[in-house]
C-alpha cells in the first residue's frame, strides 16, 4: 500500500478530532529520510489546553500504528507525529476562525489599502461579520461580507486593547449594526 495521503489521513483523524470537541484545521505530510512527518492541527470554540492534544495524539498514534498492523495503511520506515493547534499565519477561512479570534486584530485589504480591525461578533448567519477601528479619536463600526475576506490574517498585538475597542467587540452582531447607525445619524 502506498504511503497514506492528506485526504486518507483526514478521513481517519476528523472523527476522533471530532469526539474531543475540535475541529480538524490541518494535516500536513513531509516525507523526508527514514521517518515521514504527520503535522495535525486541530482548534474548537473553547481553548485547548496541552493535556487534550496530547489525549488525542495518543488516539491517533495508536490508531495509525493499529491501521499499519492491519496493512491499511503504510508510512514507510516510521513516522513522527505532531499535533497542536494552527498558528496565527492561518488565514480566515471559514466563519469559525472568525468567531475564534473575536476581540484580535485582523488585517484586511481592500482595492490595494490594507487596514487593521478588531474582530466582533459574527452575524447570526455567519456571512458577516462586525469590524472596530480607532480613526483617529474616534472608534468606527463597520461590518464586512467574509466571503471577500477569506485571505485576511490575524495580527499579533503586544499592547492591551484599548476598553472602548473591547467593550464595542463585545456587542452582539444586531447590537454593534444598531451602534453604527445611531453613529452615521
Amino acid at each position: 500500500m502506498a504511503f497514506p495521503s492528506v485526504e486518507q489521513l483526514t478521513e481517519i483523524i476528523t472523527p476522533v478530532a471530532a469526539a474531543h470537541g475540535l475541529d480538524l484545521e490541518k494535516v500536513k505530510v513531509s516525507r523526508a529520510g527514514k521517518k515521514s512527518l504527520v503535522a495535525v492541527a486541530v482548534d474548537s470554540d473553547s481553548r485547548v489546553n496541552s493535556d487534550t492534544l496530547e489525549v488525542l495524539s495518543n488516539e491517533l498514534s495508536a490508531l495509525f500504528d493499529a491501521k499499519e498492523d492491519s496493512g491499511e495503511l503504510n508510512f514507510g520506515p516510521g513516522y513522527t507525529l505532531e499535533v497542536g493547534t494552527p498558528g496565527t499565519d492561518m488565514a480566515l477561512t471559514l466563519p469559525r476562525h472568525w468567531r475564534r479570534n473575536r476581540g484580535r486584530l485582523v488585517t484586511l485589504v481592500e482595492d490595494g489599502k490594507k487596514s487593521v480591525w478588531r474582530i466582533g461578533a459574527l452575524a447570526p448567519d455567519e456571512a458577516q461579520v462586525v469590524l472596530v477601528a480607532r480613526q483617529g479619536k474616534k472608534l468606527v463600526v463597520e461590518t464586512a461580507e467574509l466571503a471577500q475576506h477569506g485571505d485576511s490574517m490575524v495580527e499579533i498585538e503586544f499592547a492591551q486593547p484599548a476598553a472602548d475597542e473591547m467593550e464595542l467587540v463585545a456587542l452582539s452582531f444586531e447590537e454593534a449594526v444598531e451602534r453604527r447607525e445611531d453613529n452615521n445619524k
